[in-house]
């Protein structure tokens, strides 16, 4: 056994994820590995990468930062993964970036929205992101408000982290590029199950349109505040509540919520999204309507970063970290599930997608459509 064991460590590469599989965000960590397993049973038919084959190991993070780390490193230094990808929280990530640069293993976020988790200041960044940005998600969301609710005072209700903060600022920017004033800015926590006193502040302050910033369980309880005031005012969030039971938790009113993703599976897909749907149900029978391939963002931005990832090695001829990190910035053309990415990635900026490749969507009963369906 002593002799077999280095052996049997390369016999696959090893990719990590850090996610919520567990508690009220688990279906986003549920739809990440869906979208990466799709991705690597795909490359793995067809021989693997570098003559070996992927292999997913996961860990749940909780939604806590402190076990988030604990999980990187342990993913890092005992598994060995050649690069990991992270999940749902902003905190989460944010904690997790210094240890992903200091130890020269690429990050993938394929959820959190942060600003920062990207655009963190390293000389040698090696975290890179496929998903929304919110900087440009608070922009497309003021822009969408206008358009589709003629808004012109916005009322922000924000969660009390560096998500909420970051999201402050951006709506903030965007309000005023546009001329509107902000009714104000209201905070609350994760735990907390009254926000009528925020809302009735916003309320009186004259906000025409309230901008969502939350994971599913305090933004269901936004809703029904709202419930409970009779406030019958727009909602235009951020894609938190797509992480899980939300129309369950924030009961009929959740339906009326437009929030931001990067991809639906409803209405016609592309031959990609027909490709991937059918892959998912085959892999996953409990799959049976779309509704269970909510959140899709999760599913969608998994599965093109897996296949960045795997061009990426392929390219730099090796898992070692930093010729990986060069490799990001070389990658050419890939016909992904969101879009087609022509260079995915250029020194100063490691994201993928911008703001010309968000959606907004609504719940309808458990299945996530685009407004107007």
């Amino acid at each position: 056994m002593v002799l077999t064991a280095p052996a049997r460590a390369q016999e696959t590469i090893k990719v990590g994820l850090v996610a919520a599989l567990s508690g009220q965000s688990a279906k986003s960590g549920e739809a990440i590995t869906r979208g990466l397993q799709v991705a690597i049973d795909q490359i793995n038919a067809t021989g693997g990468v570098l003559g070996k084959k992927f292999e997913l190991v996961r860990r749940d993070d909780e939604s806590n930062p402190a076990k988030g780390v604990l999980a990187a490193r342990e993913l890092v230094q005992k598994e060995k993964v050649v690069a990991f990808f992270g999940g749902i929280d902003t905190p989460v990530s944010l904690a997790i970036v210094p240890f992903a640069n200091s130890s020269k293993v690429p990050f993938l976020a394929v959820w959190a929205a942060g600003t920062a988790i990207t655009r963190n200041g390293a000389e040698e960044n090696y975290v890179f992101r496929v998903s929304a940005v919110d900087e440009l998600v608070d922009e497309a969301m003021i822009d969408f408000a206008v358009k589709t609710h003629a808004t012109k005072k916005p009322g922000l209700m924000l969660i009390n982290n560096p998500w909420g903060e970051s999201n402050e600022a951006g709506l903030k920017k965007a309000a005023g590029a546009k001329g509107l004033p902000v009714a104000g800015a209201e905070k609350f926590d994760n735990a907390d199950v009254d926000m009528v006193p925020q809302l009735t502040r916003l309320k009186e302050a004259g906000a025409d349109t309230i901008f969502l910033v939350a994971n599913v369980q305090p933004a269901a309880q936004v809703v029904k505040s709202l419930d409970r005031m009779g406030w019958n005012v727009p909602v235009v969030s951020h894609w938190g509540p797509a992480g899980g039971r939300f129309t369950e938790l924030g009961g009929p009113s959740a339906e009326k919520v437009d929030m931001v993703q990067t991809y639906s599976f409803s209405g016609k897909l592309s031959p990609k999204g027909e490709t991937v749907l059918a892959a998912l149900k085959a892999r996953y029978p409990e799959i049976k309507t779309l509704a269970d391939v909510t959140p899709a963002v999760g599913i969608a931005n998994a599965y093109d970063a897996m296949n960045l990832l795997a061009l990426a090695i392929a390219k730099a001829g090796t898992t070692d970290g930093p010729a990986l990190r060069k490799a990001f910035y070389e990658i050419g053309p890939y016909v992904g599930l969101i879009k087609t990415y022509d260079k995915p990635f250029t020194l100063g900026n490691n994201d993928a997608l911008g703001k010309g490749d968000y959606i907004f969507t609504h719940f309808k009963g458990a299945e996530i459509v685009p407004v107007g369906n």
